[in-house]
């Protein structure tokens, strides 16, 4: 009983106990949620356009901030880097709709999953003969991130509130918000969503797969440098940051596979609900409830709307 009141009770009153340190906790958890949407709006921009699960997202968060890094090592100066390193994001989106998607049209949705796997393990191979295994440091001042702290003074403590983290938040929201007005309410949008639905049917109206493919990856491949810039100010860029991409599937049950908002709103909800768990209910439960609560989160979600909060319910007549 004495536990079962720690768990259930005990969380809350330290909550209205010291609502600084809840606030400091929603905070970290907010930043940590938006940056999960961003993961996650690039496997729904791949997935609307394909129908397919990206499993290489992860690797090329890694390898765009790999190359920014990688340029600006060998005298590239920042902002040039950042330009070239676009580039080459375009130039991979390329290569994947003329080597990897154009010659699997109208295959089976798991063939295409299937090369999404090849061209992970590709590019970890190429990305480590390139630039190495060993972690790199993030050109934040390079590439004028802000660095410290604003300290604010809030019920009776104070709460820290770290500039690059508001920065990211900022950058992410405005990047997020862009990239869904682009493709709902433009004519690419318009098209992507027709090739989401059925290839076949694009084709046959005169929209181009190709040219859809490209702009979806490239799309992707920025929001995977935007991504790698803003965890790497956070940590360092290394081949482990890839882990973080599958945060990204219980974000992308929650808010479902195929929809903008869902991927923002599932975001918040595990990127808020892990710290919380961790401040409040890691020192009963053990250390670590982080790394796995999303994924009960999302199961538990799984049981009452498996299509998620934004998701089409998928009817099928026999």
């Amino acid at each position: 009983m004495d536990l079962l009141y720690k768990i259930l009770i005990d969380p809350f009153v330290q909550m209205g106990a010291a609502p600084d340190l809840l606030v400091q906790t929603l905070w970290e958890g907010l930043v940590s949620g938006v940056l999960y949407s961003l993961i996650a709006l690039g496997f729904v921009l791949i997935f609307k356009a394909s129908g397919v699960f990206n499993f290489a997202q992860g690797i090329m968060v890694v390898f765009a901030a790999l190359t920014l890094v990688g340029l600006h090592e060998i005298g590239v100066p920042a902002f040039i880097a950042l330009g070239l390193t676009i580039v080459v994001m375009f130039g991979l989106a390329y290569l994947v709709e003329r080597l990897m998607l154009r010659p699997l049209v109208n295959q089976p949705d798991i063939i295409l999953f299937m090369a999404t796997f090849g061209l992970t393990y590709f590019l970890i191979g190429f990305g480590e003969l390139v630039f190495g295994g060993n972690p790199k440091k993030m050109i934040t001042s390079q590439l004028y991130l802000p660095s410290g702290a604003y300290d604010i003074k809030m019920f009776g403590g104070f709460v820290s509130l770290q500039k690059i983290d508001i920065a990211a938040a900022v950058i992410v929201s405005l990047m997020v918000i862009s990239l869904a007005l682009f493709f709902q309410k433009t004519r690419i949008g318009r098209a992507l969503r027709a090739v989401a639905d059925s290839h076949k049917a694009a084709l046959s109206v005169g929209i181009s797969l190709e040219q859809i493919w490209v702009v979806v990856w490239f799309a992707a491949g920025i929001v995977a440098l935007v991504t790698g810039i803003m965890w790497g100010a956070r940590s360092e860029v290394s081949f482990s940051l890839q882990i973080i991409a599958l945060k990204a599937l219980p974000v992308l049950i929650l808010g479902g596979f195929t929809s903008i908002p869902g991927a923002i709103i599932g975001g918040l909800i595990i990127g808020i609900g892990e710290k919380i768990g961790e401040f409040y209910w890691g020192p009963l439960l053990g250390s670590g409830i982080e790394s796995w609560l999303a994924y009960v989160i999302a199961l538990i979600f799984l049981l009452f709307r498996p299509q998620g909060l934004f998701g089409e319910k998928i009817i099928e007549r026999i």
